[in-house]
Protein backbone atom coordinates (compact mmCIF):
# COMPACT_ATOMS: atom_id res chain seq x y z
CA UNK A 1 0.00 0.00 0.00
CA UNK A 2 2.56 2.23 0.57
CA UNK A 3 4.76 1.93 -2.25
CA UNK A 4 1.28 2.56 -4.67
CA UNK A 5 0.78 5.66 -2.85
CA UNK A 6 4.49 6.68 -2.99
CA UNK A 7 3.39 6.51 -7.01
CA UNK A 8 1.12 8.64 -6.93
CA UNK A 9 2.26 11.89 -9.33
CA UNK A 10 2.88 15.14 -7.44
CA UNK A 11 -0.22 17.57 -8.64
CA UNK A 12 2.31 19.76 -10.12
CA UNK A 13 3.48 17.59 -11.99
CA UNK A 14 -0.41 16.94 -13.34
CA UNK A 15 -0.66 20.97 -13.42
CA UNK A 16 2.44 21.13 -16.32
CA UNK A 17 1.70 18.10 -18.02
CA UNK A 18 1.28 19.24 -21.86
CA UNK A 19 -1.95 16.69 -22.70
CA UNK A 20 -3.85 18.04 -19.52
CA UNK A 21 -3.13 21.41 -20.16
CA UNK A 22 -4.11 20.71 -23.74
CA UNK A 23 -7.47 19.31 -23.22
CA UNK A 24 -7.80 22.39 -20.70
CA UNK A 25 -7.68 24.67 -23.59
CA UNK A 26 -8.90 28.46 -22.80
CA UNK A 27 -10.56 27.22 -19.54
CA UNK A 28 -9.22 28.52 -16.19
CA UNK A 29 -6.57 26.47 -14.35
CA UNK A 30 -9.30 26.29 -11.63
CA UNK A 31 -10.59 23.37 -13.33
CA UNK A 32 -7.56 21.56 -14.01
CA UNK A 33 -6.62 21.78 -10.64
CA UNK A 34 -9.94 20.71 -9.13
CA UNK A 35 -9.72 17.83 -11.68
CA UNK A 36 -6.57 16.95 -10.55
CA UNK A 37 -7.16 16.80 -7.01
CA UNK A 38 -10.03 15.21 -6.94
CA UNK A 39 -8.56 12.49 -8.83
CA UNK A 40 -5.65 12.07 -6.71
CA UNK A 41 -7.99 11.71 -3.52
CA UNK A 42 -10.07 8.84 -5.41
CA UNK A 43 -6.86 7.18 -6.23
CA UNK A 44 -5.57 7.23 -2.55
CA UNK A 45 -9.25 6.02 -1.38
CA UNK A 46 -8.94 3.03 -3.44
CA UNK A 47 -5.79 2.29 -2.95
CA UNK A 48 -6.26 2.26 0.72
CA UNK A 49 -9.38 0.06 0.67
CA UNK A 50 -8.10 -2.84 -1.64
CA UNK A 51 -9.55 -1.49 -5.44
CA UNK A 52 -6.02 -0.38 -6.79
CA UNK A 53 -3.38 -2.96 -6.47
CA UNK A 54 -0.92 -1.86 -8.94
CA UNK A 55 -0.71 2.04 -10.44
CA UNK A 56 0.69 3.66 -13.24
CA UNK A 57 0.95 7.22 -14.91
CA UNK A 58 -1.43 6.49 -17.21
CA UNK A 59 -4.36 5.27 -14.77
CA UNK A 60 -3.95 8.79 -12.70
CA UNK A 61 -4.15 10.86 -16.16
CA UNK A 62 -7.01 8.97 -17.43
CA UNK A 63 -8.78 10.27 -14.37
CA UNK A 64 -8.03 13.67 -14.50
CA UNK A 65 -9.41 13.99 -18.03
CA UNK A 66 -12.94 12.19 -16.96
CA UNK A 67 -12.55 14.42 -14.48
CA UNK A 68 -11.46 17.47 -16.55
CA UNK A 69 -14.39 16.79 -19.32
CA UNK A 70 -16.95 16.87 -16.58
CA UNK A 71 -15.81 19.95 -15.12
CA UNK A 72 -15.38 22.31 -18.32
CA UNK A 73 -19.10 20.92 -19.48
CA UNK A 74 -21.73 23.20 -18.60
CA UNK A 75 -24.07 22.08 -16.05
CA UNK A 76 -26.59 23.15 -18.55
CA UNK A 77 -26.21 21.80 -21.55
CA UNK A 78 -27.62 19.50 -25.00
CA UNK A 79 -29.44 16.34 -24.64
CA UNK A 80 -30.92 14.34 -27.11
CA UNK A 81 -34.99 14.20 -26.60
CA UNK A 82 -35.78 10.85 -27.52
CA UNK A 83 -38.64 10.49 -25.10
CA UNK A 84 -41.32 11.52 -28.00
CA UNK A 85 -42.61 14.01 -25.39
CA UNK A 86 -42.56 17.12 -27.77
CA UNK A 87 -42.95 19.15 -24.86
CA UNK A 88 -41.04 17.91 -22.28
CA UNK A 89 -40.86 20.63 -19.49
CA UNK A 90 -37.91 18.84 -17.64
CA UNK A 91 -35.79 18.70 -21.15
CA UNK A 92 -36.46 22.78 -21.53
CA UNK A 93 -39.87 22.00 -23.48
CA UNK A 94 -40.26 23.97 -27.30
CA UNK A 95 -37.14 24.39 -29.31
CA UNK A 96 -36.91 27.06 -30.88
CA UNK A 97 -35.94 27.69 -34.89
CA UNK A 98 -32.37 28.55 -36.32
CA UNK A 99 -33.67 31.70 -37.18
CA UNK A 100 -34.54 32.67 -34.10
CA UNK A 101 -31.46 31.74 -32.39
CA UNK A 102 -29.73 33.99 -34.59
CA UNK A 103 -32.07 36.58 -34.19
CA UNK A 104 -31.28 36.33 -30.02
CA UNK A 105 -27.24 35.77 -30.79
CA UNK A 106 -27.37 39.58 -32.30
CA UNK A 107 -29.37 41.25 -29.64
CA UNK A 108 -27.13 39.39 -26.74
CA UNK A 109 -23.89 39.88 -27.89
CA UNK A 110 -24.62 43.87 -28.52
CA UNK A 111 -26.50 46.52 -27.65
CA UNK A 112 -30.19 46.99 -28.30
CA UNK A 113 -33.20 49.22 -28.09
CA UNK A 114 -34.35 47.13 -25.10
CA UNK A 115 -35.80 50.44 -23.41
CA UNK A 116 -35.30 53.28 -25.93
CA UNK A 117 -37.49 54.87 -27.86
CA UNK A 118 -35.17 55.68 -30.76
CA UNK A 119 -37.58 58.04 -32.79
CA UNK A 120 -37.86 60.16 -29.07
CA UNK A 121 -34.14 60.04 -28.00
CA UNK A 122 -34.97 58.97 -24.28
CA UNK A 123 -36.36 55.89 -22.24
CA UNK A 124 -39.02 53.83 -23.61
CA UNK A 125 -41.18 50.90 -22.74
CA UNK A 126 -39.47 47.21 -23.27
CA UNK A 127 -43.20 46.09 -23.95
CA UNK A 128 -43.66 48.05 -26.92
CA UNK A 129 -41.63 45.94 -28.55
CA UNK A 130 -43.94 43.10 -28.28
CA UNK A 131 -47.37 45.21 -28.54
CA UNK A 132 -47.52 45.62 -31.84
CA UNK A 133 -47.26 41.98 -33.18
CA UNK A 134 -49.20 40.60 -30.46
CA UNK A 135 -52.05 43.60 -31.04
CA UNK A 136 -51.98 42.02 -34.45
CA UNK A 137 -52.08 38.61 -34.17
CA UNK A 138 -54.79 38.67 -31.57
CA UNK A 139 -56.95 41.88 -31.90
CA UNK A 140 -56.14 42.56 -28.12
CA UNK A 141 -56.42 45.94 -26.62
CA UNK A 142 -53.49 45.99 -24.32
CA UNK A 143 -50.40 43.72 -23.48
CA UNK A 144 -48.10 42.81 -20.64
CA UNK A 145 -45.58 39.92 -20.68
CA UNK A 146 -43.83 38.63 -17.94
CA UNK A 147 -41.46 35.53 -16.91
CA UNK A 148 -43.76 32.34 -16.99
CA UNK A 149 -47.94 31.74 -16.76
CA UNK A 150 -48.04 30.66 -13.18
CA UNK A 151 -46.32 34.34 -12.34
CA UNK A 152 -49.32 36.12 -14.89
CA UNK A 153 -51.91 34.02 -12.74
CA UNK A 154 -50.42 35.88 -9.51
CA UNK A 155 -50.03 39.05 -11.23
CA UNK A 156 -53.18 39.49 -12.37
CA UNK A 157 -55.17 38.13 -8.97
CA UNK A 158 -53.11 40.78 -7.49
CA UNK A 159 -53.70 43.43 -9.79
CA UNK A 160 -57.56 43.29 -10.08
CA UNK A 161 -58.73 41.15 -7.33
CA UNK A 162 -56.58 41.76 -4.13
CA UNK A 163 -58.72 41.74 -1.31
CA UNK A 164 -62.33 40.80 -3.26
CA UNK A 165 -63.26 37.52 -3.70
CA UNK A 166 -62.99 35.58 -7.35
CA UNK A 167 -65.38 32.90 -8.17
CA UNK A 168 -64.02 29.77 -9.91
CA UNK A 169 -65.22 26.30 -10.45
CA UNK A 170 -64.01 23.61 -8.20
CA UNK A 171 -63.51 21.06 -11.33
CA UNK A 172 -60.75 24.11 -12.24
CA UNK A 173 -58.34 24.21 -9.32
CA UNK A 174 -55.53 22.65 -10.93
CA UNK A 175 -52.13 21.91 -9.97
CA UNK A 176 -49.51 23.06 -12.61
CA UNK A 177 -45.81 21.96 -12.42
CA UNK A 178 -43.54 21.82 -9.43
CA UNK A 179 -46.84 21.44 -7.03
CA UNK A 180 -47.96 25.01 -7.28
CA UNK A 181 -51.90 25.16 -7.10
CA UNK A 182 -54.29 27.63 -8.43
CA UNK A 183 -55.66 28.55 -4.94
CA UNK A 184 -51.97 28.56 -3.31
CA UNK A 185 -51.44 31.40 -6.49
CA UNK A 186 -54.45 32.97 -5.32
CA UNK A 187 -53.86 33.14 -1.77
CA UNK A 188 -50.56 34.51 -2.48
CA UNK A 189 -52.05 37.66 -4.36
CA UNK A 190 -53.85 38.46 -1.63
CA UNK A 191 -57.61 37.72 -3.69
CA UNK A 192 -60.49 35.40 -1.96
CA UNK A 193 -61.15 32.03 -3.13
CA UNK A 194 -65.03 31.07 -4.18
CA UNK A 195 -64.94 28.02 -5.21
CA UNK A 196 -68.49 26.92 -6.66
CA UNK A 197 -69.85 24.28 -8.10
CA UNK A 198 -68.20 20.25 -7.80
CA UNK A 199 -65.46 19.04 -9.27
CA UNK A 200 -67.29 17.17 -12.32
CA UNK A 201 -70.33 19.67 -12.81
CA UNK A 202 -70.58 23.28 -12.48
CA UNK A 203 -73.63 25.03 -14.03
CA UNK A 204 -74.02 28.97 -14.77
CA UNK A 205 -76.07 29.39 -11.83
CA UNK A 206 -73.39 28.59 -9.63
CA UNK A 207 -71.21 30.92 -10.35
CA UNK A 208 -74.66 33.57 -10.54
CA UNK A 209 -75.50 32.57 -6.84
CA UNK A 210 -71.88 33.18 -5.67
CA UNK A 211 -71.88 36.77 -6.60
CA UNK A 212 -71.77 39.71 -4.14
CA UNK A 213 -70.44 42.94 -3.71
CA UNK A 214 -67.38 42.26 -3.36
CA UNK A 215 -66.67 39.99 -6.06
CA UNK A 216 -63.96 41.22 -8.34
CA UNK A 217 -63.53 38.65 -10.86
CA UNK A 218 -64.80 35.35 -12.66
CA UNK A 219 -61.89 33.02 -13.25
CA UNK A 220 -62.20 30.02 -15.80
CA UNK A 221 -58.87 28.04 -15.57
CA UNK A 222 -59.06 25.95 -19.49
CA UNK A 223 -58.29 22.30 -18.00
CA UNK A 224 -55.45 22.25 -20.48
CA UNK A 225 -53.20 19.18 -18.38
CA UNK A 226 -55.52 16.68 -17.87
CA UNK A 227 -59.49 15.76 -19.15
CA UNK A 228 -62.46 15.00 -16.91
CA UNK A 229 -64.62 12.45 -18.74
CA UNK A 230 -68.04 10.90 -17.95
CA UNK A 231 -70.96 12.41 -16.18
CA UNK A 232 -69.60 16.23 -16.50
CA UNK A 233 -70.42 19.35 -17.00
CA UNK A 234 -68.94 23.04 -17.59
CA UNK A 235 -69.90 26.54 -18.25
CA UNK A 236 -69.07 27.69 -21.42
CA UNK A 237 -66.54 30.84 -21.91
CA UNK A 238 -69.43 32.46 -23.41
CA UNK A 239 -71.99 32.36 -20.78
CA UNK A 240 -69.65 33.18 -18.48
CA UNK A 241 -69.13 36.64 -20.23
CA UNK A 242 -72.71 37.44 -20.93
CA UNK A 243 -73.23 36.81 -16.77
CA UNK A 244 -69.90 39.00 -15.71
CA UNK A 245 -71.48 41.76 -18.78
CA UNK A 246 -75.13 41.34 -16.38
CA UNK A 247 -73.20 41.95 -13.16
CA UNK A 248 -70.37 44.30 -14.57
CA UNK A 249 -67.82 42.05 -13.70
CA UNK A 250 -64.41 41.06 -15.61
CA UNK A 251 -64.11 37.71 -17.12
CA UNK A 252 -60.65 36.71 -16.50
CA UNK A 253 -58.97 32.63 -17.92
CA UNK A 254 -55.80 31.12 -17.66
CA UNK A 255 -55.56 29.51 -21.33
CA UNK A 256 -52.37 27.80 -20.13
CA UNK A 257 -50.57 26.69 -23.48
CA UNK A 258 -51.86 29.13 -25.44
CA UNK A 259 -51.66 28.39 -29.07
CA UNK A 260 -52.19 30.58 -31.91
CA UNK A 261 -52.79 28.16 -34.27
CA UNK A 262 -56.00 25.73 -34.47
CA UNK A 263 -54.23 22.44 -33.61
CA UNK A 264 -57.04 20.68 -35.97
CA UNK A 265 -55.68 21.84 -38.98
CA UNK A 266 -52.71 19.30 -38.17
CA UNK A 267 -55.00 16.76 -37.63
CA UNK A 268 -54.74 17.08 -33.35
CA UNK A 269 -57.92 17.36 -30.99
CA UNK A 270 -59.61 20.66 -30.13
CA UNK A 271 -58.24 23.01 -28.35
CA UNK A 272 -59.20 26.86 -28.21
CA UNK A 273 -57.15 29.54 -29.44
CA UNK A 274 -55.96 32.48 -28.20
CA UNK A 275 -57.69 34.83 -30.52
CA UNK A 276 -61.01 32.43 -29.59
CA UNK A 277 -61.06 33.32 -26.14
CA UNK A 278 -60.49 37.07 -26.86
CA UNK A 279 -63.19 36.72 -29.60
CA UNK A 280 -65.73 35.39 -26.89
CA UNK A 281 -65.66 38.31 -25.20
CA UNK A 282 -63.28 37.43 -22.72
CA UNK A 283 -61.57 40.51 -20.51
CA UNK A 284 -58.38 39.01 -19.86
CA UNK A 285 -56.57 35.66 -20.88
CA UNK A 286 -52.84 34.59 -19.97
CA UNK A 287 -51.13 31.62 -21.30
CA UNK A 288 -47.53 30.37 -21.76
CA UNK A 289 -44.92 31.55 -24.50
CA UNK A 290 -42.54 28.41 -24.30
CA UNK A 291 -45.48 25.60 -24.73
CA UNK A 292 -47.88 25.63 -28.31
CA UNK A 293 -46.30 29.01 -28.74
CA UNK A 294 -43.32 27.46 -29.23
CA UNK A 295 -41.20 30.46 -28.29
CA UNK A 296 -39.44 31.78 -24.60
CA UNK A 297 -40.71 30.68 -20.96
CA UNK A 298 -43.29 33.73 -20.43
CA UNK A 299 -46.52 34.53 -19.55
CA UNK A 300 -48.39 36.63 -21.66
CA UNK A 301 -51.65 38.95 -20.64
CA UNK A 302 -53.95 39.71 -22.95
CA UNK A 303 -57.25 41.87 -22.75
CA UNK A 304 -59.02 45.06 -22.12
CA UNK A 305 -57.10 47.90 -22.00
CA UNK A 306 -58.36 49.46 -19.00
CA UNK A 307 -57.61 46.39 -17.01
CA UNK A 308 -54.02 45.60 -18.29
CA UNK A 309 -53.12 48.91 -17.54
CA UNK A 310 -54.02 48.31 -13.85
CA UNK A 311 -51.66 45.19 -13.85
CA UNK A 312 -48.92 47.21 -15.30
CA UNK A 313 -48.59 49.54 -13.21
CA UNK A 314 -48.67 47.10 -10.53
CA UNK A 315 -45.42 46.85 -8.16
CA UNK A 316 -45.30 42.88 -8.59
CA UNK A 317 -45.13 43.41 -12.69
CA UNK A 318 -41.71 44.83 -12.31
CA UNK A 319 -39.98 42.13 -9.98
CA UNK A 320 -41.57 39.34 -12.59
CA UNK A 321 -41.07 41.51 -16.07
CA UNK A 322 -38.78 39.83 -18.68
CA UNK A 323 -35.49 40.47 -19.90
CA UNK A 324 -34.04 41.04 -23.19
CA UNK A 325 -33.16 37.05 -24.65
CA UNK A 326 -37.34 36.49 -23.71
CA UNK A 327 -38.00 39.46 -25.72
CA UNK A 328 -36.07 38.56 -28.72
CA UNK A 329 -37.04 35.06 -28.73
CA UNK A 330 -40.84 36.03 -28.61
CA UNK A 331 -40.53 38.94 -30.88
CA UNK A 332 -39.07 36.72 -33.75
CA UNK A 333 -41.15 33.57 -33.00
CA UNK A 334 -44.13 35.79 -33.18
CA UNK A 335 -43.05 37.18 -36.49
CA UNK A 336 -43.17 33.66 -37.94
CA UNK A 337 -47.13 33.21 -37.01
CA UNK A 338 -48.42 36.71 -39.36
CA UNK A 339 -48.31 33.55 -42.18
CA UNK A 340 -50.00 30.83 -40.46
CA UNK A 341 -48.32 28.38 -43.28
CA UNK A 342 -45.05 29.69 -42.44
CA UNK A 343 -45.63 29.07 -39.06
CA UNK A 344 -46.49 25.52 -39.33
CA UNK A 345 -43.13 24.68 -41.21
CA UNK A 346 -40.94 26.85 -39.30
CA UNK A 347 -41.14 26.67 -35.56
CA UNK A 348 -40.11 23.60 -34.19
CA UNK A 349 -43.29 22.31 -32.51
CA UNK A 350 -45.45 22.45 -34.96
CA UNK A 351 -42.94 20.74 -37.26
CA UNK A 352 -42.81 17.76 -34.87
CA UNK A 353 -45.72 17.61 -34.01
CA UNK A 354 -47.17 17.42 -37.97
CA UNK A 355 -44.92 15.94 -39.58
CA UNK A 356 -45.33 12.47 -41.20
CA UNK A 357 -45.13 9.10 -40.52
CA UNK A 358 -42.38 8.37 -43.27
CA UNK A 359 -40.02 11.25 -41.86
CA UNK A 360 -40.15 9.43 -38.49
CA UNK A 361 -39.70 5.82 -39.95
CA UNK A 362 -37.10 7.29 -42.45
CA UNK A 363 -34.63 8.21 -39.00
CA UNK A 364 -35.43 4.84 -37.44
CA UNK A 365 -33.99 3.45 -40.30
CA UNK A 366 -30.81 5.58 -40.56
CA UNK A 367 -30.31 4.67 -36.62
CA UNK A 368 -31.00 1.13 -36.81
CA UNK A 369 -28.86 0.31 -40.42
CA UNK A 370 -25.83 2.74 -38.15
CA UNK A 371 -25.99 1.10 -34.84
CA UNK A 372 -25.67 -2.25 -37.11
CA UNK A 373 -25.89 -5.75 -35.63
CA UNK A 374 -25.02 -6.66 -31.99
CA UNK A 375 -24.74 -9.84 -29.53
CA UNK A 376 -25.60 -7.03 -26.72
CA UNK A 377 -29.12 -6.71 -27.65
CA UNK A 378 -32.10 -7.28 -29.91
CA UNK A 379 -32.84 -4.47 -31.81
CA UNK A 380 -35.85 -3.79 -33.88
CA UNK A 381 -38.20 -0.69 -35.06
CA UNK A 382 -41.31 -0.67 -33.86
CA UNK A 383 -45.13 1.73 -33.88
CA UNK A 384 -45.68 3.19 -30.37
CA UNK A 385 -47.41 6.38 -29.57
CA UNK A 386 -45.32 10.06 -28.72
CA UNK A 387 -47.49 13.00 -26.31
CA UNK A 388 -47.78 16.26 -27.11
CA UNK A 389 -46.50 17.14 -23.48
CA UNK A 390 -46.11 20.77 -22.01
CA UNK A 391 -49.85 20.21 -19.92
CA UNK A 392 -51.32 20.47 -23.39
CA UNK A 393 -53.67 17.96 -25.01
CA UNK A 394 -53.44 15.19 -22.46
CA UNK A 395 -55.53 12.65 -24.18
CA UNK A 396 -53.56 13.38 -28.03
CA UNK A 397 -51.71 10.33 -29.04
CA UNK A 398 -49.41 10.44 -31.78
CA UNK A 399 -48.38 7.72 -33.77
CA UNK A 400 -44.58 7.08 -34.03
CA UNK A 401 -41.89 4.73 -34.98
CA UNK A 402 -39.44 4.26 -32.44
CA UNK A 403 -35.77 2.02 -31.77
CA UNK A 404 -36.72 -0.93 -29.41
CA UNK A 405 -33.47 -2.39 -27.86
CA UNK A 406 -33.53 -5.32 -25.99
CA UNK A 407 -30.39 -5.85 -23.62
CA UNK A 408 -28.64 -9.46 -23.20
CA UNK A 409 -27.20 -10.13 -20.26
CA UNK A 410 -27.62 -6.51 -18.54
CA UNK A 411 -30.60 -4.97 -17.23
CA UNK A 412 -32.72 -1.92 -19.32
CA UNK A 413 -31.95 0.70 -16.31
CA UNK A 414 -27.84 0.33 -16.82
CA UNK A 415 -28.18 0.88 -20.36
CA UNK A 416 -30.88 3.65 -19.81
CA UNK A 417 -28.02 5.22 -17.60
CA UNK A 418 -25.21 4.59 -19.81
CA UNK A 419 -27.46 6.56 -22.18
CA UNK A 420 -27.57 9.77 -20.43
CA UNK A 421 -24.37 9.92 -19.23
CA UNK A 422 -22.90 9.91 -22.64
CA UNK A 423 -21.33 13.27 -23.41
CA UNK A 424 -24.18 14.29 -25.44
CA UNK A 425 -26.93 12.51 -23.13
CA UNK A 426 -29.64 10.64 -24.46
CA UNK A 427 -32.64 10.58 -23.22
CA UNK A 428 -35.29 7.80 -24.30
CA UNK A 429 -38.01 5.93 -22.71
CA UNK A 430 -38.49 2.46 -20.96
CA UNK A 431 -41.97 0.37 -21.97
CA UNK A 432 -43.44 -3.11 -21.81
CA UNK A 433 -39.16 -4.58 -20.57
CA UNK A 434 -37.82 -2.43 -23.53
CA UNK A 435 -35.49 0.45 -24.15
CA UNK A 436 -37.03 2.65 -26.85
CA UNK A 437 -35.71 5.73 -28.77
CA UNK A 438 -38.80 7.39 -30.43
CA UNK A 439 -37.39 9.22 -33.13
CA UNK A 440 -40.21 11.85 -33.69
CA UNK A 441 -38.35 14.39 -31.33
CA UNK A 442 -34.81 13.65 -32.86
CA UNK A 443 -33.91 15.79 -35.21
CA UNK A 444 -32.02 14.90 -38.61
CA UNK A 445 -28.39 15.93 -37.43
CA UNK A 446 -28.59 13.66 -34.00
CA UNK A 447 -28.97 10.34 -35.44
CA UNK A 448 -25.76 9.65 -36.20
CA UNK A 449 -24.29 10.82 -32.55
CA UNK A 450 -27.22 8.77 -31.41
CA UNK A 451 -26.12 5.51 -33.49
CA UNK A 452 -22.62 6.11 -32.05
CA UNK A 453 -23.65 6.22 -28.30
CA UNK A 454 -25.86 3.67 -28.82
CA UNK A 455 -23.35 1.66 -30.42
CA UNK A 456 -20.63 2.16 -27.35
CA UNK A 457 -22.96 1.95 -24.68
CA UNK A 458 -23.67 -1.76 -25.43
CA UNK A 459 -20.00 -2.20 -26.24
CA UNK A 460 -18.75 -1.22 -22.79
CA UNK A 461 -22.19 -2.77 -20.87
Amino acid sequence: MKELLRKIPKVDKLLNDPELKELLGDNPIFFLKKAVNEALKEIREGITSGKFKELDNSTVKEKVKENLRKLTKPRLHRVINATGVVLHTNLGRAPISEKVADHLKEIITGYSNLEYDLKEGKRGLRYRNLEWILKELTGAEDVCVVNNNAGAVLLVLSALAKGKEVIISRGELIEIGGSFRIPDVMAQSGAILKEVGTTNKTHLKDYEEAITEETALLMKVHTSNYKILGFTHSVDRKELVELGKKYGIPVYEDLGSGSFIDVRKIGLSYEPTVQEVLKSGVDIVSFSGDKLLGGAQAGIILGKKELVEKIKKHPLNRALRIDKMTLAVLEATLRLYLDTDKALKEVPVWKLLSQPMEEIKRRAEKLLKLTGKTEKAEICIKKDESEVGGGALPLQKLPTYCVAVKPKGFSISQLDCKMRSMETPVVGRIKDGVYLLDMRTVFDGEVELMAKNLKRALEES
